[in-house]
Formats: structure tokens, sequence, C-alpha cells
């Protein structure tokens, strides 16, 4: 696998495997499977939150510290 796709198209493939995926299952699973997509959605959009704030928490400090050290 290459580590330079483009996000768009790794988006792409990732849909059309689980779609693949999905279409395999027999029917009494496939509200499972909707429900494990969205759950892990909603786990998902919980830490690209949690990793957004740690993110702008670390530039406050570094911003803090910069401007402690140039006194």
């Amino acid at each position: 696998m290459e580590c330079h796709r483009e996000p768009t198209q790794l988006s792409a493939e990732t849909d059309q495997y689980f779609k693949t995926l999905r279409d395999a299952l027999p029917d009494q699973l496939q509200h499972t499977v909707f429900l494990y997509e969205d759950a892990q959605i909603s786990l998902q959009s919980i830490l690209e939150r949690s990793i957004y704030i740690q993110g702008f928490k670390d530039a406050l400090q570094l911003f803090s510290e910069l401007q402690n050290s140039s006194i």
C-alpha cells in the first residue's frame, strides 16, 4: 500500500471495500453493520474533537513559552 495516496482516493477505496463487505453479508446482519458504522463515525467525531482541542492547548502553551522566553 502506498503511503502517499490522496485522502480522497483512500476514502473512495475505503467506501468501496466497506460496501463490498456489507453487500456480502446476509440481510439479518445489515442493521448490525449500520449500527457498527454509525458507532465508528460517532467515535471518530469525538476523537477528532479531542485531537483538535489538544492541538489548540499545545499551541497556546508553546505561544506562552515563546512569550516568556523573549522577555
